[in-house]
């Protein structure tokens, strides 16, 4: 079973359903399968056939749609690609995964000139100078015989999603088609979708959450994804009350900043939405507050994972988000396994600290064309190592402290990065922060912070000390603090430790 095929069985089923909605126009199943057979032949007529890759530089929109499940119908495999880089990331990604065709924004143009590879490609959503605009093409393409279909196999590859580059260039990680449907399977049932399901997509489609969880999950359960072009938080809102939503997955920022930006937030009707659901960082207890005072209607899941595992992992429950404020849960989801691990590789219980392992249907088969990055990636036997330390509390449930590459072994103690940052963003002055372990011929490593504040002329490394002695252990305060203007993030958002650690050298 595939998503492909699931797809098909639901235009049966559903065809004159909405599956997508954009701008406040929809396509149903009918239609949109109808796309995917003119997409499947215009790939072919580019010479695009089994195992060929395709890449996807686009904003949410209903091509990128079309396109993902058209190349799925010729056997080739979809390279989603982050719309916020620039042209070199671009090239690294088209040319490590060997794309061979490019689906791109008219607004992305600027960057797609700047490549200096040659590779056929098209527009969407706006029309550029020599390159065919896919929406009006797509008229005069003859669509694929639906029985011509490729013939998916669990382990036939279905995507190749690049991890966001903390430690580096991204590293591409195969899904093969089980594990796609997997992950969709088990978001579907670890939120209870159903078939009159409505999903908000305002987060990067391309992101591996949006897409193989809650795009994918609605699929399954033959649900509709309204599409929102780019995050905004006034039109999240407008979106949430015009389409009726029932269903909506972000970050924490995407909750926290119609509260904090909108004067008028009350004023819309949210009372549709079943289910509200966030990742990529736990939510700490006075903002929960406060978010559950603003979303009042639905129940809140958080759900923990990496792109390496489907993603799929953990989820702290509607009934936990108050009392485990903070926690990535206890529970894995559906078919997952998880354990927490020493480093000696034994198994860690209530009280103690460690890294979580992780076993899923859903895992990546390994990095593209790394074999040795995929062997460091998995214990002998199948466990995904995620370089996730976590502090296990009395009642099981675990709390992110740091990652493991990240730990600071500072005369013998370990220091943990992350609860030297969270102390050190509680200081008035600080807007962003990252700590980071510096060479000492002595102590093998100094606690060392890059601060980025709000008035730089008055803040001094000992009114910051000075701030962190009632706070923290004396042997996690840095002794080393430089002064940025701005740290050195991936175009997701997360910070480049490695990049701080060379210029401080």
């Amino acid at each position: 079973m595939n998503l492909l095929s699931v797809f098909d069985s639901n235009v049966r089923k559903f065809a004159q359903k909405d599956f997508i909605r954009y701008n406040g126009a929809g396509q149903t199943y009918q239609q949109v399968q109808a796309k995917t057979l003119r997409v499947a032949a215009f790939l072919q007529q580019n010479g695009i056939g089994q195992d060929d890759k395709v890449a996807l530089f686009c904003y949410n929109s209903p091509s990128f749609v079309w396109f993902l499940l058209g190349a799925w119908r010729l056997g080739a495999v979809v390279v989603p690609v982050n719309h916020k880089l620039k042209a070199r990331e671009l090239e690294y990604i088209l040319t490590d995964s060997d794309a061979k065709f490019l689906l791109f924004d008219a607004q992305l143009n600027s960057v797609v000139e700047e490549l200096s590879l040659s590779i056929p490609k098209a527009s969407t959503q706006g029309q550029v100078s020599g390159t065919i605009e896919i929406e009006s093409h797509l008229d005069t393409v003859s669509p694929l015989n639906l029985a011509y279909t490729a013939v998916l196999s669990l382990e036939s590859v279905g995507e190749i999603l690049y991890t966001s580059g903390t430690t580096g260039f991204p590293k591409g990680c195969v899904m093969p088609h089980r594990s796609i449907y997997v992950a969709a399977q088990i978001a579907a049932v670890g939120v209870s979708m159903k078939k009159d399901e409505r999903l908000l997509m305002a987060m990067p489609i391309w992101h591996a959450s949006p897409l193989n969880n809650w795009f994918g999950g609605t699929l399954y359960v033959g649900g509709t994804v309204v599409l929102l072009r780019e995050y905004h938080p006034l039109h999240f809102l407008q979106t949430i009350q015009n389409e009726k939503i029932t269903l909506y997955f972000g970050a924490p920022i995407s909750y926290s900043m119609p509260m904090n930006m909108l004067q008028n937030f009350f004023d819309f009707d949210l009372s549709s939405v079943r289910v509200w659901a966030y990742g990529a960082g736990p939510i700490g207890e006075d903002l929960s507050r406060k978010i559950s005072a603003h979303y009042k209607h639905g129940d809140f899941f958080q759900v923990f994972g990496m792109t390496e595992t489907g993603p799929t992992g953990i989820v702290l429950y509607p009934e936990e988000q108050l009392r485990k404020a903070g926690s990535i849960g206890k529970y894995p989801l559906p078919t997952v396994s998880i354990k927490v691990v020493d480093e000696n590789g034994h198994e860690v219980g209530n009280g103690g600290v460690g890294e979580i392992l992780m076993k899923a249907d859903s895992c990546m088969s390994g990095y593209y064309k790394k074999p040795e990055a995929t062997q460091e990636a998995f214990t002998a036997d199948g466990w995904y190592i995620t370089g996730d330390i976590v502090r296990i509390d009395e009642e099981g449930y675990m709390y992110v402290i740091d990652r493991k590459k990240d730990i600071i072994i500072s005369g013998g103690e370990n220091v943990y990065s992350k609860e030297v940052e969270d102390a050190l963003l509680a200081h008035h002055e600080v807007i962003d922060v990252a700590v980071i372990g510096t060479e000492h011929p002595e102590w093998g490593e100094t606690v060392t912070a890059v601060l980025v504040v709000k008035n730089p002329e008055s803040v001094t490394d000992d009114m910051i000390k000075d701030f962190l002695k009632p706070v923290i252990a004396g042997y996690k305060i840095p002794k080393i603090y430089h002064f940025a203007e701005v740290l050195p993030r991936t175009p997701s958002g997360k910070i480049q430790k490695f990049i701080l650690k060379k210029q401080l050298v």
